[in-house]
């Protein structure tokens, strides 16, 4: 049972990134508001309050028919102007930056709010408008809900104005930049806490039972500490092979058990994955890398020739880095001594070999970049002492070096490109 509770609750989380989650709750809430207003009404709400602050009641139908309808109208036009305005955002970052910057931009919680706030206040009037009686007098006018609509709309009015400051913040490449690298540098620091405590020993899992993906997708959420009392409740240890962010296949290994399982087991620990035909920096961190990645070799295409977004991106990427050779690539979750998971993460040397090579392909023709990269890598062998990833950022190097020489035509910038790298490590 709570199995499928944590199964449900992952498919109502995946929800919330949506465009229309938050929309159409708070547009749900609406209709329910204007519910609840009706039997207040008829319980003689406004009668009510028009005995002791008559200032605040509307008593005059053809007037409260006159405000919502121009409530509805305007908020109409207001809410179309403002999906336009997101639909511009998506297809400027689109093409300038990456499309698969998208769903980051579109999961923007403040801007499903502001939506929702727009639908909130037309459903409400709408209703509050059907309500109306056209022969009552103004004891039966619903004059406090009309009241309740010119506060909705001024707080739509308010809602609009922050859109429109937030819009025109979310299309400057710094604060893209800025969004995805708090955010993963958040799951990542997360991450390195929790491996410190964790055991870096693992058994030999060559002759393991190896068990298959049954859902093509991007690997995006595992619940650890269920299959962690999966494994200690039935004495048998799991070896997590797929890793976060990955897109797994249906021939794909997705996990391993140290002996064979029944038929119940297995598919408790299949509930326990969750793929989704999409990615997000909150569920993996390495699609960060991907996407500030891209950024900077967008930028350094013809069409664009910006570097200095090139430079900003590199720079995160720096920090992002940093933090990454901190953490280890395969690690074991113990209980009692006792080794229950294994999970593994992309490895070090393939995630910046994944990077470099992107960047060495569209960007070791300009010196200014060149560099930069190299001093990014100069500060990854400086802040690791781990020997394995000295060797792999030596050969990034060598193969950084290899490409610019071929690309750089000025004999000054290549020897300067040279010595630089000589500086700091040995090539």
């Amino acid at each position: 049972m709570k199995d499928k509770f944590i199964n449900f609750f992952n498919k109502i989380y995946n929800l919330k990134n949506k465009i229309a989650f938050f929309p159409s709750i708070i547009a749900l809430a609406g209709c329910i508001f204007a519910y609840i207003m009706m039997y207040l009404e008829n319980e003689g709400i406004s009668k009510y309050i028009l005995e002791f602050f008559p200032e605040l009641v509307i008593s005059n139908t053809e007037t409260a028919r006159t405000i919502l309808t121009t409530f509805i109208a305007g908020l109409i036009s207001i809410m179309v102007f403002s999906f336009s305005m997101v639909m511009i955002l998506l297809n400027q970052a689109s093409s300038n930056f990456s499309p698969r910057l998208l769903p980051g931009l579109i999961s923007n919680r403040r801007h499903q709010i502001v939506l929702g706030i727009y639908l909130f206040t037309i459903i409400y009037c709408i209703f509050i408008l059907v309500f109306i009686e056209p022969t009552g007098d103004k004891y039966q006018l619903p004059g406090f809900s009309v009241l309740l609509s010119i506060l909705f709309m001024l707080n739509s009015l308010a809602a609009f104005i922050y859109f429109i400051h937030s819009i025109s913040q979310e299309i400057q490449i710094d604060n893209i930049l800025f969004r995805i690298y708090d955010s993963a540098e958040k799951k990542l620091t997360k991450l390195i806490d929790i491996e410190k405590n964790l055991d870096k020993e693992l058994p030999n899992t060559k002759n393991w039972i190896e068990y298959k993906v049954k859902t093509t997708g991007y690997f995006q959420i595992v619940s650890l500490k269920t299959l962690a009392k999966i494994a200690k409740e039935n004495n048998f240890k799991i070896e997590i092979i797929a890793t976060k962010g990955s897109f797994c296949d249906e021939d794909d290994i997705l996990f391993k058990t140290e002996k064979e399982i029944e038929e119940d087991i297995e598919n408790r620990i299949y509930n326990n994955f969750h793929f989704s035909k999409s990615e997000l920096i909150d569920d993996n961190y390495l699609l960060a890398f991907k996407q500030i990645t891209e950024v900077a070799v967008k930028s350094m295409s013809p069409g664009i020739n910006d570097p200095g977004t090139a430079i900003n991106a590199i720079d995160y990427l720096s920090q992002l880095l940093i933090l990454r050779i901190q953490k280890i690539d395969v690690h074991a979750i113990k209980d009692n001594n006792e080794i229950l998971l294994i999970v593994h993460t992309l490895e070090f040397e393939k995630l910046i070999y994944n990077i470099m090579v992107s960047l060495r392909t569209y960007c070791s023709h300009d010196f200014i970049i060149v560099i930069k990269l190299l001093s990014v890598l100069k500060r990854l062998s400086k802040k690791t002492t781990n020997k394995s990833y000295k060797k792999v950022i030596n050969f990034e190097v060598n193969n950084l070096l290899t490409d610019s020489k071929n690309k750089i035509n000025n004999s000054t910038d290549l020897e300067k490109v040279e010595n630089y790298a000589l500086s700091f490590i040995e090539v």
